[in-house]
């Protein structure tokens, strides 16, 4: 029997779910995807129904098998991407969630953190989890739940109970669900609980009861690059699964960003911004988060600092979806290149507050600087700039902690392909912005994971000698008109605070 030929990831996004098979040069040979719901309960709410994201994962793994023409003989490894702080809790005996699954953007844990910060404020458990308390870190989703699904916590107290992110949710399901299936998670996305010690790389037990959630609803911690089982049953039934990244720190990975002070930027339906700091916790004095980067078996933890913005791509799906200005994402650089320039106009897209490095809850999306003057084309570009801006922002913080200014930026996802807002980027930036050839990274990351686990790729140099640009966008803006857009930009940001009081979204 011939050696397996490729490595297949599933990247477990939020707007989709995708299976992508890559050779030994990180190419992609067959790429498989589906959609899922979208679900809005109420303002400040977002859910997805974990069967669909189950079935669909199902579904692209067979299509992406079924376009290679190739079938699980072909299948080095398995490695798992996702949501990061997506929160889904279900029953381990019959497989069933006991709610839809939270999204990481939701919003309705904002009473709680507040109550859990107490008066020692937002950074009370900083120091030991790298991140401020904030209704996007996956622990208080679970005491949400827990505490307002009828016999939720009678049954997690008598150990009935799983809890999970989406990578969890998914290898449970690949290696046998109720039937034996496997329940791990990786330090990075135990990272983004506040349940974890960053140094130990552990559950911590008073953080567990700080913030109300039993221990044994907890995944077991383990490395982002080890086997931890094989597919059972299904159509990949015996093939390892062997490598487990959120998709941040998996794009960072695909990036070939595994040197200390590589940065890149993902572009999807938010941004993130992580700088590899290496072995090294830094915490952040500017609004950023401390999290676990990857940790290679059992080599030591690297570990890097983020910059995570809630909203970008999914501000353009918020312009075809609710708005209709367009039909179709792609149309929205047609749109905004109709005019020359933003019109005057800003949109600041704090649907679930704002993110790094301002974390304010209480923010809420604004359009501002409207005239007569402005119509669709101004709206769409300045939609696209506020993705510019937002980068800005946290690049700016990234600076001032690092202690050193960046002088390129690594770029992928799905907005990279939109040539107006990559130059604009580098424009704002005053730094060159650069997308590799393969744009898959997250999923690449999680594929190098996997295949260096089992030996299909033999060390981290082959990523490194894999890596390749693609295309490079470098500033031709004037600094005065620079920095009079961002002036402009700083003003939209202060009209979206304090937004969020009493008189405003009670439970």
């Amino acid at each position: 029997m011939s050696e397996p030929t490729y490595v297949l990831a599933v990247d477990q996004g939020t707007t989709s779910t995708r299976a992508i098979l890559f050779d030994h040069s990180g190419s992609v040979v067959a790429v498989d995807q589906r959609e899922h719901e979208q679900i809005f309960p109420r303002a400040g709410w977002v859910e997805h129904d974990g069967h669909e994201v189950w079935e669909n994962t199902r579904m692209v793994i067979g299509g992406a098998l079924g376009k290679a023409n190739v079938n699980r003989s072909a299948v080095a490894a398995v490695g798992i991407t996702n949501q990061r702080e997506t929160t889904i809790v279900w029953d381990r005996t019959t497989g069933q969630p006991i709610a839809n699954a939270i999204v990481w953007q939701d919003t309705r844990t904002g009473r709680l953190v507040e109550e859990l910060a107490g008066d020692e404020g937002p950074r009370r458990y900083a120091d030991r989890t790298g991140l401020p308390l904030a209704t996007y870190f996956a622990g208080p989703k679970v005491r949400w739940l827990l505490d307002n699904v009828e016999g939720a916590r009678e049954r997690a107290m008598a150990g009935d109970l799983l809890f999970g992110t989406m990578d969890s949710w998914v290898l449970w399901n690949l290696t046998g669900g109720a039937d034996g299936g496997l329940h791990i998670t990786d330090v990075t996305n135990a990272s983004r609980t506040l349940l974890m010690d960053l140094q130990t790389l552990q559950w911590d037990s008073d953080l567990c009861e700080a913030i109300g959630v039993p221990m044994s609803m907890l995944p077991q911690i383990r490395s982002s690059s080890e086997v931890y089982g094989v597919c059972h049953p299904g159509i990949l039934d015996g093939v390892p699964v062997a490598g487990i990244l959120g998709d941040q720190q998996a794009a960072t990975f695909g990036q070939g960003c595994l040197e200390r002070g590589m940065a890149k930027n993902t572009y999807g339906t938010g941004n993130f911004m992580l700088l590899n700091t290496g072995t090294e916790i830094v915490p952040s004095e500017n609004g950023l988060l401390t999290t676990v980067c990857y940790r290679l078996g059992d080599e030591p933890a690297v570990y890097a600092l983020e910059g995570s913005i809630a909203v970008t791509g999914s501000l353009i799906q918020w312009l075809r979806d609710n708005l209709d200005i367009i039909s179709a994402a792609p149309e929205v650089e047609r749109l905004a290149r109709s005019v020359d320039d933003n019109g005057g106009a800003y949109v600041v897209p704090a649907f679930s507050g704002l993110f790094a490095p301002y974390w304010r809850p209480d923010a809420r999306g604004a359009i501002v600087g409207l005239t007569r003057f402005v119509n669709r084309g101004h709206i769409a570009r300045a939609a696209l700039e506020s993705t510019a801006y937002q980068t800005h922002d946290v690049l700016e913080a990234m600076n001032a902690d690092s202690g050193v200014a960046l002088t390129e930026l690594k770029v992928d996802g799905g907005m990279t392909a939109n040539d107006t807002l990559m130059q604009f980027q580098a424009d704002i930036l005053g730094v060159d912005v650069i997308r590799p050839v393969v744009a898959e990274t997250t999923a690449l990351g999680a594929a190098y994971a996997a295949g260096l686990a089992v030996g299909y790729w033999s060390s981290t140099d082959d990523i490194r000698a894999n890596w390749q640009e693609g295309k490079r966008w470098s500033p031709v803006m004037d600094g005065g008109d620079r920095d009079r857009l961002l002036r402009g930009w700083d003003k939209a940001v202060q009209r979206t605070l304090d937004w969020v009081d009493e008189d405003v979204e009670q439970d």
